[in-house]
């Protein structure tokens, strides 16, 4: 008989968790406090953008026509209970506390005391959110003490890309389960018995270095990141060019050439609240002296987007923003994505308005988000718009969209043709040729 599964929280995790797991012929029950949220999923509609995953719902909500009718969501802890799951995924959000760098682990918290006493004799909690080493197994120990004999713990991180999610739910490039019992195992190999049939490597682990997997990987990108664009810095003083730089170095095998194009540096929901999290956890497990690089790594990190303040300040004169016209090509923390969770562009727009330039933003998904966060920026419907007038265009997120622009038509547009590229995504000699003034981080002028 098939296993059935229950996802609790269905934000940007869970909800694709959820459909990928009916995708893969199982029965699920994805259930979440927040009653739109539930109502939009049920329609087969996702509240973020993440390319594919409305479309797998489609496939499988109940209710929608032609679809498998393996998939369904639910506010009530009750029908969760009367489901009868036998694999319980937490997918909850654990963001940074606030003035704080430590993981607020109070949606967890409450999503294991609501879960212990509803499920039933020998089922399996797997934990997926991103918590602090040490977090299973106290939660085990809730388990142990609230629900039914028999219940049993895993942890199982995700390695979910945004604007890949889908893709890496159904074929990720590794498995990492945390397991203190050979059952646990032997469920989550069925769990993923089609990924894992498809070659995907299956990691076991204990607890806490499945937990410390996820952050260890954010570290180490977010350190690769940050290394590159101190690079860019050290260009700029030197006159040397970052892109030829990381080109060279990519070529040693044992660098590669991944994230390593420098920029105004990393953002969104993971990676800063994450290594910021993973410091806060060392220092009080007295290993805090180990991680202090990361403390540089986060520094230099939001060093960029005060130099590209500081690089659109030079463009419009050196002196003052008042009076000017910024166009600002992205709102997004990355492309793919509608996601403006401390996103760098955002930052540096909102940096940019506040002291006294007029700012129009386009994106081509996080228009909506971004102007919850920041409704005072003007926002364009295009970016032909949004560059109308412009004193300066700051290009911010790698959008497809962005490179594909036309720099002679934008040209007749905007009122001085300058464009800083944030990504080093874009061509400079074909913005150069239509008239540009092109300046991109950590290469020569010219």
């Amino acid at each position: 008989m098939a296993l059935k599964i229950t996802v609790i929280g269905t934000g940007y995790l869970g909800a694709t968790h959820a459909a990928a797991m009916a995708e893969l012929g199982f029965e699920v029950l994805g259930l979440d406090v927040v009653p739109e949220k539930v109502g939009m999923l049920a329609a087969g509609r996702v509240p973020m953008y993440e390319p594919g995953l409305e479309e797998l719902l489609t496939r499988h909500v109940t209710g929608i026509e032609g679809s498998s009718g393996r998939l369904r969501f639910t506010t009530s802890w009750d029908e969760l209970e009367e489901f009868g799951g036998d694999v319980h995924f937490v997918c909850v959000n654990t963001p940074q506390k606030h003035g704080e760098y430590a993981c607020d682990m109070s949606y967890v918290d409450a999503a294991f005391a609501s879960l212990a006493p509803r499920v039933k004799g020998g089922a399996l909690v797997v934990g997926k959110s991103t918590v602090p080493v040490g977090s299973a197994d106290r939660l085990a120990r809730l388990l142990a003490e609230h629900a039914p004999e028999g219940v049993d713990l895993a942890w199982n991180p995700e390695f979910l890309r945004e604007g890949f999610a889908v893709r890496d739910t159904l074929h990720p490039d590794r498995i990492v389960v945390g397991v203190d019992c050979e059952r646990a195992e032997k469920v989550l190999r069925e769990v993923y018995a089609t990924p894992i049939a498809e070659g995907s490597p299956f990691v076991v682990t204990d607890f806490p270095t499945a937990e410390l997997v996820k952050t260890s990987a954010n570290s180490f990108l977010a350190t690769k990141i940050s290394f590159i664009n101190a690079m860019a810095e050290v260009c700029e003083a030197a006159g040397g060019d970052v892109v030829k730089l990381a080109e060279a170095i990519g070529h040693d095998e044992r660098i590669g050439n991944k994230f390593l194009r420098a920029g105004i540096g990393f953002g969104g929901g993971c990676l800063p609240k994450d290594i910021r999290a993973f410091m806060a956890r060392a220092g009080e497990l007295g290993a805090d002296q180990a991680l202090t690089f990361l403390r540089e790594v986060d520094s230099i990190n939001m060093r960029r987007r005060g130099h590209m303040v500081e690089l659109a300040r030079e463009a419009v004169g050196g002196g003052s923003f008042l009076g000017t016209r910024v166009a600002v090509l992205g709102a997004t923390f990355k492309p793919d994505s509608d996601d403006v969770r401390d996103s760098p562009a955002l930052n540096v727009a909102g940096q940019i308005h506040l002291q006294g330039g007029q700012v129009t933003v386009y994106d081509p998904k996080g228009m909506a988000n971004a102007r919850l966060v920041f409704p005072t920026l003007g926002y364009a419907d295009t970016a032909l718009e949004a560059v109308r007038g412009a004193d300066v265009v700051l290009h911010l997120t790698e959008w497809r969209e962005f490179r594909e622009l036309d720099p002679a038509v934008l040209g007749e547009v905007a009122s001085r043709r300058i464009l800083l590229d944030g990504r080093n995504a874009l061509d400079g000699t074909k913005w150069r040729e239509a008239g540009w003034t092109y300046r991109a981080m950590g290469r020569p002028r010219a």
